[in-house]
């Protein structure tokens, strides 16, 4: 995945005032996910992209960085 998704998963993140842990619950993965994500140590589903975009509100172009 590329760093801009790293980046932009983080940043969405912290902007709700969220730990990592949080959003594993959220998004129902482990923390360890999220912290592999952000790392860009793997990539996720694209069952919990769509999981992602729904709960930050945003497109998975912009998850992505295909948009800004």
């Amino acid at each position: 995945m590329n760093t801009e998704f790293c980046e932009r998963l983080k940043e969405l993140r912290l902007e709700r005032g969220m730990g990592q842990v949080q959003l594993a619950k959220a998004l129902d993965v482990g923390k360890s996910v999220i912290s592999l994500w952000e790392l860009g140590k793997c990539e996720p589903t694209l069952s919990k992209l769509v999981a992602m975009a729904r709960f930050f509100g945003v497109s998975i172009d912009y998850l992505a960085g295909l948009e800004d």
